[in-house]
């Protein structure tokens, strides 16, 4: 069946209006962190599949580092084992990093690498165990740190967070034109597994390819202001003046902190956006409206 006249005019005005992005981000590296709705949502994922093989196909290097929260307590649940947060961390021992190494190295990487694939793309699935890929240490939760009540340095198992990103192995992949899939699984000394907040990875990871962006996928429209507006087009300067007035606080603290970070660290810019709208990591990058919040080194 054929377009009438007017659905074909609004088919051109999209492709018009991406053709300068398009020429913008050909070669560049794109790491987006994908989790929340669209991780679970058979549909959403498959929207998202079709974002990343498009993006590649038109001369991106996606990169893209997931969760699996919701998954991993799941199975905890079914083995009646206890999941436990402190400061929004799970709280890690053997037995519960054992069946966090099951369900992201093996059972959501790999649903998120067949994805991709069925789209059209060449996906390749690794942990932070690959090849050294994350190199990790042990995190410990400091005392005054927030959500935290302790006097002393709180044990959180095998927790970790990113000592250092062996990014020629991602160098490797994409020059031969694979889309890296990462679960955050670090790896310590001696070979021990270190379970890390997604988040916290994608940031390392776009600070050590000197990403052109780091997109945040989530479950909310992006950072918002006091009256519940969408912030966005915010330099790192005013997001510091943010979270010192209070305006960002709670949970979305740590993953603007993340954003923040990867832009001091050198990532041209980063982005919250709402991963529950169908295509928004294309939204983001091919639109000039966007679906989110973007923070750059610079005032915009």
């Amino acid at each position: 069946m054929s377009l009438s006249r007017d659905a074909a005019l609004e088919v051109a005005k999209v492709l018009t209006e991406a053709l300068p992005y398009i020429q913008r981000f050909t070669g560049r590296t794109l790491v987006v962190k994908f989790g929340g709705n669209a991780m679970t949502d058979p549909e959403l994922q498959q929207h998202f599949a079709r974002d990343v093989v498009l993006m590649k196909l038109v001369g991106m290097n996606p990169v893209v580092v997931h969760g699996g929260g919701p998954q991993i307590g799941r199975l905890l649940e079914q083995l009646g084992l206890e999941s436990r947060f402190v400061g929004g961390m799970r709280v890690t021992d053997r037995a519960t990093m054992d069946v966090v190494e099951m369900v992201l190295g093996a059972s959501v990487n790999k649903e998120i690498v067949s994805a991709i694939n069925a789209a059209g793309g060449k996906a390749i699935g690794l942990t932070g165990k690959d090849a050294d890929l994350l190199r990790a240490r042990k995190l410990a939760l400091e005392p005054g740190q927030p959500g935290t009540q302790a006097p002393e340095l709180i044990d959180l198992g095998h927790v970790g967070e990113v000592e250092q990103v062996n990014s020629g192995v991602l160098d490797l992949l994409l020059a031969s034109d694979f889309i890296p899939v990462i679960a955050p699984i670090g790896v310590g000394p001696e070979g021990a597994s270190y379970n890390i907040n997604a988040d916290l990875v994608a940031g390392k990871v776009a600070e050590a390819l000197q990403a052109e962006k780091l997109m945040l996928l989530t479950n909310v429209p992006g950072l918002t202001d006091r009256d519940g507006k969408v912030l966005t087009g915010l330099d790192t300067a005013r997001v510091d003046a943010l979270i010192a007035d209070g305006t960002i606080h709670g949970g979305m603290l740590p993953k603007i902190r993340c954003a923040l970070d990867a832009v001091k660290g050198g990532v041209r810019t980063a982005h919250i956006i709402d991963g529950r709208v169908p295509h928004a990591v294309l939204l983001e990058i091919f639109t000039d409206q966007g679906v989110g919040t973007l923070i750059s080194g610079v005032a915009s």
